[in-house]
């Protein structure tokens, strides 16, 4: 294809979601279908610096995973995207400003349990993008009897193995002798910095404990 007019990537938005930084947008009207996109970054500590995404180059989808690209997850951040096909180029369209530490939405852990004789082992884990595994989440985990209203909130941190401490991907162990009946269990993730973020709770996850017969 040669010169065509190629007009700009529409509802360009900066947004968090699962842990991680996204930006989305919607083709430019009358866009052929082989067109592609090509993304670049720039922080508020060095404004008009626009960083390349090796990642995000002449790609043929609307999104783009910033979050382990980006320099500072302290800083706020901002995102533009032009369209591209053959030699013809669109305008680049800027997203608005966000940053990671502040902006970040939480997703729900994914809770696995063992049930063992008189205990109980509960483990929660969920796709935490690589670069930013160092910060520190918090967990609320309920545990109730199936048909009641009496949750018994339970809360880890990451990083340790201690019952009512912190932990990630640690199993902790939860003493069953006097449950009898169905449990469940669900959890949600916290996270504090500005204010306190949280998730959805997971959906519950219940078993039978202690069952004679």
């Amino acid at each position: 294809p040669g010169h065509v007019q190629l007009l700009p990537p529409q509802n360009v938005t900066l947004l968090s979601k699962d842990f991680a930084m996204i930006l989305t947008w919607a083709p430019g009207e009358g866009s052929p279908p082989d067109v592609t996109y090509t993304v670049r970054y720039e922080s508020q500590d060095r404004l008009d610096k626009w960083m390349k995404v090796p990642h995000c180059r002449n790609i043929p989808r609307s999104f783009c995973n910033l979050t382990c690209a980006l320099s500072n997850l302290y800083v706020k951040v901002r995102a533009r995207v032009k369209a591209v096909w053959g030699r013809s180029q669109s305008p680049w369209v800027k997203s608005q400003f966000k940053d990671y530490y502040s902006d970040v939405e939480l997703a729900p852990p994914v809770l696995t349990l063992d049930v063992r004789d008189n205990s109980i082992h509960v483990s929660a884990s969920f796709p935490l993008p690589t670069c930013v595994e160092n910060l520190t989440w918090k967990y609320d985990l309920n545990l109730w009897e199936a048909g009641s209203e009496d949750k018994v909130i339970l809360c880890f941190v990451s990083q340790q193995k201690k019952y009512e401490g912190y932990f990630r991907k640690d199993t902790v162990t939860i003493n069953t002798t006097a449950l009898r009946g169905n449990y469940c269990f669900s959890a949600r993730a916290l996270y504090e910095s500005i204010s306190l973020k949280h998730s959805e709770f997971s959906q519950p996850v219940c078993v039978l404990l202690n069952h004679k017969g």
